[in-house]
């Protein structure tokens, strides 16, 4: 009798230590995606990511609970990740570099060097958005016009001023307003502002619905003072918005960088293992190119290019084992 005791104690003793093991394999961990406003490329393609990866069924990475998370964009991206309130997010790759090497906007505030990427996604656009009306044919022309540079804290408000610095122009040669894409698209068609700057993939929510109600054309930011910046910032290519990717408006030559997905080297090694092999599978591959047009451009054989910043060691591991990295 006193053995079955026993027996029975060592039964429910493992079965209450299953249990408790078993419980905390099925503990969520939740892995928050920073992107950029609702309107425009980031937050699609973050929600797409998020859906991938988060432990769905037989899909995505045990456990995980990933969400994309609107925001202010690059900058307010990696104040996130570098205070701990986001695990990871969107950034261009100009940003990026200069927090992680404490120059250009991240002159005077320091180094962010926990920084590491995941993967590069795609090429962000230029686009400098103006009524048909305004005559406006060049950045030049923007001199005394009401023009939006995004809002303070993102990357396209770097780009604006750098574009703007090419051209002989700054803030106070313009009647500059700082709004994100959606409400300075209001503004545009409401006839309150001439033109606005947004850095993303084309396209893009907010120019689509624009110019699908409102007379609107692309300022092209090519020739000489393009090819400088070309020359004095390598993180800007070349790129050419295709005719009619927005109803009516003609092909556009003007500059791009790259949207990069960054985290914290305080990330664990196996979850961005994990994650990073996930993001390149089969099912998320099909989520890609189905999701948004842009998801078709997010490609293994581009993941690793553009590096401003190290490779998290996670996502390092999955791309020498991929053959990407030698």
């Amino acid at each position: 009798m006193k053995r079955v005791k026993v027996l029975l104690a060592s039964a429910v003793v493992g079965a209450l230590t299953l249990g408790v093991a078993g419980a905390l394999a099925q503990a969520p961990q939740f892995f928050r995606i920073g992107t950029g406003g609702t309107a425009g490329t980031y937050y699609p393609i973050g929600g797409l990511i998020a859906n991938a990866i988060s432990g769905n069924g037989d899909k995505g990475v045990p456990g995980l609970v990933a969400t994309a998370v609107a925001s202010n964009g690059s900058v307010a991206n990696i104040s996130a990740i570098q205070s701990g309130q986001m695990e990871s997010g969107f950034s261009q790759s100009d940003v990026a570099y200069w927090a992680y090497t404490g120059t250009g906007l991240y002159q005077d505030k320091g180094k962010v060097e926990d920084l590491r990427l995941i993967t590069t996604l795609y090429p962000e656009t230029i686009h400098l958005v103006a009524r048909k009306d305004a005559d406006i044919n060049s950045v030049a022309d923007l001199k005394g016009k009401r023009v939006s540079l995004d809002e303070p804290g993102s990357g396209t408000i770097v780009d604006a001023r750098l574009v703007l610095g090419a051209y002989g122009l700054k803030d106070d040669d313009l009647e500059a307003e700082y709004m994100k894409p959606g409400p300075a698209s209001e503004r545009l068609q409401d006839g309150a502002l001439d033109a606005y700057f947004f850095v993303g993939g084309y396209p893009t929510g907010a120019i689509s619905e624009l110019a699908n109600s409102t007379a609107i054309k692309l300022v092209p930011i090519s020739g000489p003072e393009a090819d400088k910046l070309l020359t004095d910032y390598g993180f800007f290519k070349k790129d050419t918005v295709p005719a009619n990717t927005y109803p009516g408006v003609d092909a556009t030559d003007t500059i791009a960088v790259a949207a990069q997905w960054v985290t914290s080297a305080k990330q664990s090694d196996d979850l961005v293992y994990a994650i990073t092999k996930v993001m390149w599978n089969e099912a998320t591959r099909a989520a890609l190119d189905a999701g948004h047009a842009k998801g078709k451009l997010i490609q293994l054989d581009t993941a690793t290019t553009s590096l401003g910043i190290p490779l998290h060691p996670g996502a390092e591991r999955f791309y020498k084992e991929a053959g990407v990295l030698k």
